[in-house]
C-alpha cells in the first residue's frame, strides 16, 4: 500500500519486533503492494527483514471479526511454515517463503485489536507485477511448482476454504441499494453506485452463474489439496534461476482449480499439469474460481469506496480496478 496504516505509528512496529529478538538500526517502509503494509529492515547482526503488518478488517476470507481473522492468518502463517519444513521433501518445499517465529514460537503477533505483524527473511531477487504475462518456460515452472505444493500431506494447520466468498453479503446489499445516491463516503462512491447501476442485471447473471457453479463443484465431491490461492505473478520472486511463491496468507484446502486457473494459459499448461500430477483439470472449476475472483474484488472494492475515503493514490486504485472489474464481468455474461 502507498498509504501507512491509520492509528499505528512505525515505533509500534519497530516495539513488536522485539519479539523476535530484532533490534533494527535501519528501517524503511516500502509502499508496495496492495491490503497489506510492509517495511524492510536492517538488524544489529546485519540481518535483513521484510516485516508485514495485516489489516486483519480486510481479511474477508477468514470470515467476519477481528479475532477471527487473526486465527485464520495465524494458521495462514503455521501452514506456510510447515509447508517449507515439509519431511515429505529432502528441504521442505523450497519455494515456499514463511515467515520466521519468535522466540515463543508465534508465526504472527496482534498490533492492536486491528492489526498483525509477521516478519520474514528478506530474499534478494525480483519481484513480479500483478498482471504481467509469464512466458511459456516460467508458467511451466510455476505448474511444476503448485504439483509439488498440492501431492505435499496437509498440515494440521491448514484450512477447508469452501468455493463461496465471505464478501457475498456485501456486494449483495450493494446491489440492493442502487436507488439512492451514495454521498457522504468519498469522492469515489457515487460513481461506484452508477457503475453498479449500469450493469447491475449483469452482475447477477454472474452472481448465478457462481451459484450454479460452485453447486456442481460440491456435487462432484473432489479431493482437497493445499492450495496457494494468488498464484499470480505479483507473488513470484525471481531468486537467480529460481521461482519462489509469496504471500501465504491465503492458503488452505481446495481443488486444484483455486490455483491453476491463474497460471494456466492454455491447454499446454493444462496438460503438463494433468501429466506430473495426475489429475485432469476440470474446466468448470477453473471458470468458478475465475469467477470467485472477480466478484470478490468487486464486493471488496466496494466495501472500500462506500466507507470514508478521499481522492487517495489506493482510493482511485481502488475505483479503477472496480470499474475495469465490473466492465469485464457484464461482458462476459451470459
Amino acid at each position: 500500500m502507498e498509504e501507512r496504516p491509520t492509528g499505528i505509528q512505525d515505533s509500534d512496529v519497530r516495539h513488536a519486533l522485539h519479539g523476535w529478538g530484532i533490534d533494527p538500526v535501519s528501517w524503511e517502509y516500502a509502499p508496495v503492494g496492495f491490503g497489506d503494509y510492509h517495511w524492510t529492515a536492517t538488524d544489529t547482526r546485519d540481518r535483513r527483514w521484510f516485516v508485514t503488518v495485516a489489516d486483519l478488517t480486510q481479511k474477508s476470507w477468514y470470515g467476519d471479526g477481528t479475532p477471527a481473522a487473526f486465527r485464520g492468518l495465524r494458521d495462514a502463517m503455521d501452514t506456510a511454515v510447515a509447508l517449507r519444513d515439509a519431511d515429505a521433501q529432502p528441504h521442505g518445499l523450497d519455494f515456499v517463503v514463511a515467515p520466521v517465529r519468535t522466540a515463543a514460537g508465534e508465526t504472527v503477533r496482534a498490533l492492536g485489536t486491528r492489526y498483525a505483524v509477521s516478519v520474514f527473511p528478506l530474499v534478494p531477487g525480483t519481484a513480479g507485477h500483478f498482471g504481467e504475462t509469464l512466458t511459456a518456460h516460467d508458467r511451466g515452472v510455476v505448474v511444476d511448482l503448485l504439483t509439488r505444493l498440492h501431492r505435499t500431506a496437509p498440515p494440521a494447520s491448514a484450512r477447508a476454504l469452501p468455493p463461496e466468498f465471505a464478501t457475498r453479503p456485501q456486494l449483495d446489499s450493494a446491489l440492493k441499494e442502487l436507488a439512492d445516491p451514495w454521498d457522504g463516503f468519498g469522492p469515489y462512491a457515487e460513481p461506484a453506485r452508477q457503475l453498479l447501476a449500469d450493469h447491475a442485471a449483469a452482475l447477477r447473471r454472474r452472481l448465478d452463474e457462481f451459484d450454479r457453479r460452485a453447486g456442481e463443484l460440491r456435487d462432484k465431491g473432489a479431493p482437497l489439496v493445499v492450495t496457494h490461492g494468488e498464484p499470480h505473478p505479483g507473488n513470484l520472486l525471481r531468486a537467480g534461476e529460481r521461482l519462489l511463491l509469496l504471500d501465504w496468507d491465503t492458503v488452505g484446502l481446495a481443488v486444484p482449480e483455486r490455483d491453476l486457473w491463474l497460471v494456466a494459459d492454455g491447454p499446454d499448461d493444462l496438460v503438463r499439469y494433468e501429466e506430473t500430477a495426475g489429475r485432469k483439470p476440470d474446466a468448470s472449476a477453473l471458470a468458478l474460481y475465475r469467477l470467485r475472483w472477480a466478484l470478490n474484488d468487486v464486493a471488496e472494492f466496494l466495501e472500500l469506496l462506500r466507507a470514508p475515503h478521499d481522492r487517495t493514490p489506493d482510493a482511485r486504485q481502488s475505483w479503477d480496478a472496480l470499474a475495469d472489474t465490473v466492465t469485464t464481468l457484464a461482458a462476459e455474461a451470459v
